[in-house]
């Protein structure tokens, strides 16, 4: 009786597993599903019209579903977007548009000057340190002013007068900061210096003071703001030392008296009191 009872459970089990192995047969597992692989494409955040410098506020990233970026898009990283800092927009671009390479020309492309000065302009490169370029804020595309400081030298001269400073060039465009884009150099590789290079978009006649004014004392870029109004306005009087430091136009003062006595012979005197 006890093998019996062997023999049919063995026999069950036997069952379950060959129904088991069946079911699995008619039934086989669903293989994983790979989430899909996502790209992050260099895009436009707004519309961008055509000749326009790109600047850090213009980018966005857009999401590319895929085994690889479609061609001639830029994947959007932080080199690139360093690159393409400054870039010249060849025709207008929309929205959310991923930034393709032919789109745009980059500063150390070759024609990039010829391309982004309008006609009739010059480009001119001024040097300027980390302060006097307003720290590293100033972008491509960016209108300023050019300011000038100079040392003045001169017999007699009041030390309320000693040093000057004077609007050169008012609402010049930017169209390059140094060479940050050099074919084969990586920034992050290239040792940081403190002084910068700032190429402005002028006329002739600007380019020929800018030439002087770079002899006579250091430069600095005042940024204009966006919205300011292109409308002609004459250049600011020159402000010298004196009118900032009360304590230089005390010294160069002259010294002030209650009242002037002037004798004339031993009899008669008279007395002046300034007014």
């Amino acid at each position: 009786m006890l093998l019996r009872v062997s023999l049919f459970c063995l026999l069950a089990i036997g069952l379950a597993g060959f129904g088991t192995v069946a079911w699995l047969d008619l039934h086989p597992a669903r293989p994983h599903e790979a989430a899909p692989h996502k790209i992050l494409l260099l895009a436009t955040a707004h519309a961008l019209r055509a000749g326009s410098l790109i600047q850090p506020a213009d980018f966005t990233a857009l999401v590319e579903h895929g085994a690889r970026a479609p061609l001639g898009t830029v994947p959007d990283t932080p080199f690139n977007r360093s690159s393409y800092t400054g870039a010249m927009v060849r025709h207008p671009l929309g929205a959310d548009a991923p930034i393709v390479a032919g789109d745009v020309i980059r500063p150390g492309d070759h024609g990039f000057l010829a391309a982004v000065l309008q006609p009739g302009m010059r480009a001119v490169s001024v040097g300027v340190d980390a302060v006097t370029g307003t720290a590293g804020l100033i972008w491509p595309g960016d209108h300023v002013d050019l300011l000038l400081t100079q040392q003045l030298s001169a017999p007699n001269l009041p030390p309320a007068k000693s040093v000057a400073a004077e609007t050169v060039l008012s609402d010049v465009r930017v169209i390059a900061i140094d060479q940050r884009l050099v074919q084969g150099a990586d920034a992050k590789t290239r040792p940081r210096a403190l002084a910068r290079t700032v190429t402005l978009e002028v006329t002739p006649d600007q380019a020929e003071r800018v030439a002087v004014a770079a002899h006579l004392g250091p430069l600095s870029l005042i940024v204009r703001p966006t919205d300011a109004a292109k409308l002609p306005r004459p250049a600011p009087p020159p402000v010298y030392s004196g009118q900032v430091s009360p304590a230089l136009a005390a010294v160069s003062a002259p010294m002030a008296a209650d009242s002037v006595t002037v004798f004339q012979g031993p009899a008669r005197q008279t007395e002046f009191t300034p007014r």
